[in-house]
């Protein structure tokens, strides 16, 4: 290429043309600046005149109404609408003159023949729903309205059947189409404890019997829907829930006939439709906050929150002990048979409070061995010493070594021959177990159990009650008959010795290596990746399906391992408490969950669970049905969970994909709305997420 030279930069004719697009650009610029300095928007006609010559000369000229403003609204009758303005009507003009305005104004056009519409009725009162009332301000005093419309569905009470094709073994596969809804009857049935054809043959009931599990025999159990009561409402959230429910979720009086003056449970008067609940309870009408305080004034090593974190209240009521203790981080699991007071787990249910329902009679309760930092009874109505002390033994072997057990009841305060009788009696049997008395004080006494067993062991030979085999497991309880001796309290220290609340909720408990695993994986590390792996997954729901807008009360995790998805919420701040379930069929890990400071029980997913219906908002299950399938029909467990789950509740079902058109299928025929998504490992994993969601169905 020829360099430049001097002259020749400016003989370039590119550049001679860029130079003189500038100059007319900058030009016109400041041309039309200049044309329109006045800033207003002008109406501009175009004309043109011919000369004398006939050339034609383009003219400019401003409408004389450039600078003026018009009432236009004035031209168009006040009683004419768009819809009255026939198809015919000439077009408006496009300019309209000052003169023919001031005449418009001048002779308005005559009243319409029409008479003008009616004035909108005023507006209603406000009703406010949720947590923020009618002047956008945050509030806690809030109503909670009707199940929304499109969460109803008119269902019918006949359960359609579809028969498909035969399957391998030449029958013909039956297909439920539909589930109909069962009788009125059984809007609060819990099948194995009101299974009366079972409690009639029962050869005696002396200890309690009629109020312990008799399932339906398998092929007997429950096939159609459990109705909700009629005027059924979505369940007031927590905390208000604490202290009142709907009368119409749980319309039972008697409650309030037999209990109202010791500040149990009321009734406003005022406002029948809901239950209120004061605080108090038989032996602490006053208030529930008020009784805790003298137990922690009593025993200053009872410090809730810190090492007291997990409670059993037997014989619980309406379980406002539990309640209260929920604002000291205390979780407590509330206990009550069904009996004459047959719904008191209900309203404690109701009220967002864990409970379940359960009786000391002659088999142990579903809870492992040193479960509880504190067990309390405060006039729970069981004779303790019946039996050589039984049930008292029972509750040592619930107990944590160095745990302790309240109990408030007329023989502690009261003096009478009877009475005192009673409390000699009590004396000497808690004497045996080595408990020791700390503190008796007003109608509280508080013992507490040791930390090793030299104390047993240094008894006289043949004291009763006796040391239980080595050979026996504490931890044994699914259908296990209490034992008239005392549980042995590790000689390793195994469950007695917890860090404190919260850090015990990630530190590995000793107990993991009491553990039968298949798997040679060591202990620790498996614990540990399970809490990572919920957290992970928990804050990828909270992230992509909001679960912060959700209301989580009462979650059951149907499948719990060491309670990773428990501890997981506790992480997330997700204001709800968890049952965690470990079924019979795999390892039993429900030491490891309480010694985190969880709640948890052992059942089988074959029978019925021992809850009211409609107690859950949410229902979790994972890897459950690949490996239940094999004992029990899937339909069994998911007619089930619509049992307990609260109509508006949620289930989140994570398995295999092989079991997913299964599951799809029952859930429709429930009439569960589904969506089946992607785990985090993306479209190829083989497992998926089934979310349903409970719709509140009407015969």
């Amino acid at each position: 290429m020829k360099p430049f030279v001097n002259g020749d930069l400016h003989k370039s004719p590119t550049l001679i043309k860029i130079s003189a697009l500038v100059l007319l650009t900058v030009a016109f610029f400041y041309l039309g600046k200049h044309w329109s300095d006045d800033g207003y928007q002008q109406l501009v006609f175009f004309s043109s005149s011919a000369t004398s010559s006939g050339t034609s000369i383009p003219e400019v000229s401003i409408s004389p109404n450039s600078n003026m403003t018009f009432n236009i609204s004035a031209i168009i009758p006040a009683n004419h609408t768009e819809a009255e303005i026939p198809a015919t009507t000439q077009p408006i003009p496009s300019v309209v003159t000052e003169t023919e305005i001031n005449k418009v104004e001048a002779n308005p056009p005559p009243p319409s023949l029409h008479p003008p519409p009616p004035s909108p009725p005023p507006p209603g009162p406000i009703r406010s729903f949720g947590i923020v009332d009618a002047n956008g301000v945050m509030s806690d005093d809030f109503e909670v309205g009707e199940i929304e419309n499109d969460s109803v569905e008119d269902w019918g009470n006949k359960t359609e059947i579809v028969e498909g094709k035969k399957d391998g073994d030449s029958k013909v596969r039956v297909r439920i189409k539909k589930f109909g809804m069962c009788p009125e009857s059984m809007r609060e049935y819990i099948p194995c404890l009101d299974n009366t054809d079972a409690i009639k043959k029962l050869k005696s009931t002396e200890r309690g019997e009629r109020f312990e599990r008799y399932c339906p025999e398998k092929g007997k159990g429950l096939n159609c829907l459990v109705p909700p009561p009629k005027g059924y409402r979505q369940p007031i959230p927590w905390p208000k829930s604490r202290d009142e429910v709907w009368f119409s979720n749980v319309p039972h009086t008697r409650l309030v006939e037999d209990k109202g003056g010791q500040n149990w449970i009321s009734r406003d008067p005022r406002d029948k439709n809901k239950f209120k609940f004061p605080g108090g309870g038989t032996q602490f009408i006053h208030g529930a906050d008020q009784y805790l305080d003298q137990i922690s004034k009593m025993v200053s090593d009872i410090k809730f929150g810190k090492r007291i974190r997990v409670a059993l209240d037997v014989g619980c009521g309406v379980a406002s002990f539990g309640a209260y203790l929920l604002t000291r981080d205390v979780l407590t699991m509330s206990v009550a048979p069904k009996d004459v007071h047959e719904n008191q787990i209900q309203f404690a249910l109701e009220r967002g409070v864990p409970a379940m329902a359960a009786a000391f009679a002659t088999r142990r309760l579903l809870y492992p061995s040193q479960a509880f930092d504190i067990i309390h009874c405060s006039r729970c109505r069981i004779n303790w010493t019946r039996d050589d002390g039984i049930l008292l033994l029972e509750i040592n072997r619930m107990l944590r070594a160095g745990g302790y057990f309240a109990w408030a009841a007329q023989p502690v305060y009261k003096h009478e021959a009877a009475l005192e009788e009673q409390w000699t009696e009590m004396l000497n049997l808690t004497n045996s177990l080595c408990w020791k008395l700390i503190k008796k004080e007003g109608y509280i006494a508080i013992w507490q159990k040791p930390l090793n067993n030299d104390c047993y062991l240094s008894r006289e030979a043949g004291t009763k009650p006796p040391l239980c085999d080595e050979s026996d497991d504490p931890d044994n309880v699914w259908y296990t008959n209490l034992k008239p001796c005392i549980s042995r309290i590790p000689e390793n220290g195994y469950g007695g010795i917890v860090p404190l609340w919260p850090a015990r909720l990630h530190t590995p408990p000793d107990r993991l290596q009491t553990i039968t695993f298949d798997s040679y994986i060591a202990r620790k590390e498996l614990f540990k990746a399970e809490s990572k792996f919920w957290n992970e997954i928990i804050g990828g729901y909270i992230r992509a399906l909001k679960w912060k807008k959700m209301k989580l009360r009462n979650v059951l995790d149907m499948r719990a391992g060491f309670g990773g998805f428990a501890a997981a919420l506790n992480d997330h701040k997700l204001d709800c408490w968890v049952l965690s379930v470990v079924p019979v069929s795999g390892p039993n890990t429900l030491p490891v969950i309480y010694d985190r400071g969880l709640l948890g029980v052992m059942h089988d997913w074959c029978e019925p669970f021992d809850t009211y219906p409609r107690t859950y908002d949410f229902l979790h299950a994972s890897g459950l049905f690949s490996i239940e399938r094999k004992r029990c029909e899937m339909s069994t467990i998911l007619l089930e969970m619509d049992r307990i789950l609260r109509p508006g509740g949620r289930a989140y079902i994570r398995d295999s994909i092989d079991v997913m058109d299964e599951i799809q299928e029952i859930t429709k025929a429930m009439g569960w709305h589904t969506s089946l998504r992607d785990t985090s490992e993306g479209p190829h994993a083989s497992y998926r997420i089934l979310t349903c969601e409970k719709r509140l169905l009407r015969a």
